[in-house]
């Protein structure tokens, strides 16, 4: 009884272990403590400069310099995993430097992406015409999250379709009955 006890613990403790492994960086699932949301550092930047932060959202665009990738990032609330809400929620908008090159093609817009780094300042810019301030995060981890996969289109449920077992067996016009919703 006790090796069986202690083969279950194994067991479970093997599971466990299975299911705690993943690709997403321990930083990206551990949030920083008493990190400051981007609506705070957009209200004042200088309060906040050097804090770490752990931000997330969908890639609006993506520009490849000498040395690093500039992401700009719709804010979105982030879960406990670090993976990016798909809500219409946003704080708004910011940077992030990575230093090194990242595909563009990948980083697509609408990539979801979570970053995790500390905050180096402001910097000017616009959205179409309106000026924009955008908060910098030098990235120290990121991680694109994978494409969501597209929702099944709705499919249109007959109000008389009665199953193939009567259509099979009795054919269409016994499955159709005379007494409809419009009589």
């Amino acid at each position: 009884m006790a090796t069986m006890r202690l083969l279950i613990g194994v067991l479970a403790a093997g599971v466990l272990a299975g299911c705690a492994s993943t690709d997403v960086p321990q930083a990206i699932r551990e949030a920083p403590a008493e990190a400051p949301t981007l609506a705070q550092v957009r209200a004042e930047p200088p309060a906040h400069q050097g804090e770490a932060v752990r931000w997330g959202g969908e890639v609006a665009e993506v520009r490849n310099e000498a040395e690093a990738t500039w992401l700009e990032i719709v804010q979105r609330p982030l879960r406990g995993s670090g993976a990016p809400e798909a809500a219409d929620r946003s704080e708004g908008r910011f940077l992030a430097r990575v230093e090194g090159f990242l595909e563009p093609a990948s980083y697509a817009p609408g990539r979801r992406v979570t970053v995790v780094g500390r905050l180096d300042g402001t910097v000017e810019g616009a959205i179409d015409a309106y000026d924009y301030r955008y908060p910098v995060v030098a990235v120290d981890a990121h991680h694109l999250w994978p494409r969501e996969p597209a929702a099944a289109p709705a499919r249109y449920r007959d109000p008389w379709h009665h199953g193939a077992w009567c259509r099979d067996a009795f054919g269409p016009a016994y499955c159709r009955p005379y007494w409809g919703p419009y009589w």
